[in-house]
């Protein structure tokens, strides 16, 4: 009986630069920066602990080219101890550590084998009756459907396929080397290894066609345990499979809501406890890296509104008052509305009911929309890419829409707040 495992994992993004941390200080902030290193090296020790015959990286290992030769060292220094272990690594790049984007590149140890970006190319392990095989992207935007260039599945092996890909468009990922599951079906192969979507989950059982989804989360948008998978193969088939939390630090989005709240006092008290629960719940011992979003509609919305850096202090307080690294605030976003107050009328008359009216002309003033879309319009479009995409500060995002009469909307909410907040 042939009896082995293995682990797949894929979307490593080692030394990738965490959005968001050039403003924050501190062990929290530190450790996230490292966070990808420390997963890998996780990884690793995994694969030891649970001596497995080979190890699958099915691409974007790197994050793109390495700054200085420390990134490679890194990776030259985990096979290594892979290598001590007697253990197989294969290595498949993807569209971020593709052949064109890597200039600097260092020997790799013997244990280690790379995918040909050239052609589909293929490893057997007779002594396991294993079969891989792959293809490397030789430039980042591969739009072919590599699928059917593979070789067909080698007689009386188990045959493992490696593939970067977005399997048709999955939502948030750039249709890379598309293909359909029935396409990765029909080759007959036993496992599809599959990288390039960073949510887990398994597509199909027998053939088993897997996403393992990134090894550590990096921001705000990748929420939730973040892992590999640890497959046990029994004469030809899948036995077991589970997975691996390798992650160091673990988001999670708290929508804490806070309509029935009368005073800022009791929001920060909130605020604390939705902190405390998450960790309980969620952290299971890893430094949770928290988002918090006030929603509701609320009678002190204009008072959150003008005192969101006072709110942040206290979400930061809270978390830190949790423990050692128990929790990091990434940012408070006051997603509440105003809670209309019907003894307010709608022609007030007074200063505040004037700046109203004319905001709300403003909105539909052409001439002066067109020069919100000349100069606040310029603005946005020079922003960096990675702040452009999946942007979910509201004015922000209106801003980039080009929706402008939004941002004066948002204006309107902010400058009432602030004029109508009680002084210090």
């Amino acid at each position: 009986m042939t009896a082995f495992r293995f682990i797949h994992t894929a979307d490593v993004h080692i030394d990738s630069p965490l959005i968001g941390l050039t403003r924050h200080e501190g062990s929290a902030a530190d450790r996230i920066r490292s966070a990808t290193r420390e997963a890998f090296d996780n990884l690793i020790g995994q694969a030891i602990d649970e001596q497995v015959a080979f190890v699958v990286i099915a691409g974007d290992l790197y994050d793109g080219d390495w700054r200085d030769f420390h990134t490679g060292l890194f990776f030259s220094l985990q096979m290594g101890r892979l290598a001590k272990a007697g253990i197989q690594t294969f290595v498949l790049y993807g569209n971020h550590d593709a052949e064109s984007q890597i200039t600097r590149r260092l020997s790799l140890p013997d244990n280690v084998k790379v995918f040909s970006a050239r052609k589909p190319d293929s490893f057997v392990l007779n002594e396991l009756k294993v079969a891989l095989h792959g293809q490397s992207f030789r430039q980042r935007d591969v739009t072919d459907n590599l699928v059917p260039g593979y070789p067909d599945p080698a007689s009386g092996m188990f045959n493992i396929g490696v593939l970067h890909t977005a399997l048709g468009g999955m939502a948030g990922h750039e249709n890379y080397a598309p293909c359909s599951l029935d396409d990765l079906k029909a080759k007959g192969y036993d496992y599809w290894a599959l990288g390039h979507v960073h949510n887990g989950q398994v597509l199909h059982e027998n053939p088993h066609v897997v996403f393992p989804g990134n090894l550590q989360g990096r921001h705000i948008r990748e929420t939730g345990p973040k892992g590999a998978h640890l497959v046990t193969v029994e004469d030809g088939e899948v036995t077991d499979f589970m997975t691996l939390h390798c992650d160091v630090v673990r988001w999670s989005r708290l929508s804490v809501p806070i309509g029935d709240c009368s005073r800022s006092a009791e929001v920060s008290d909130r605020i604390r406890r939705s902190i405390e629960q998450a960790i309980a719940a969620e952290a299971d011992g890893r430094l949770l890296a928290c988002r918090i979003e006030l929603t509701g509609a609320s009678k002190i919305h204009g008072e959150l509104l003008a005192s969101v850096e006072n709110l942040l202090a206290e979400a930061q307080a809270a978390a830190l008052g949790s423990g050692d690294d128990a929790a990091w605030i990434e940012r408070l976003v006051v997603s509440s509305q105003p809670q209309h107050d019907s003894s307010v009328p709608a022609d007030q008359q007074d200063a505040l009911g004037e700046l109203r009216n004319m905001l709300a002309d403003a909105g539909k003033d052409d001439g002066l929309l067109q020069q919100l879309g000349s100069d606040i319009g310029e603005l946005s479009r020079r922003l960096p890419p990675d702040l452009r995409t999946g942007v979910e500060d509201a004015a922000l995002k209106a801003a980039i829409n080009g929706d402008y009469a939004d941002v004066i909307g948002h204006v309107q909410d902010y400058l009432r707040a602030r004029l109508t907040a009680p002084e210090d």
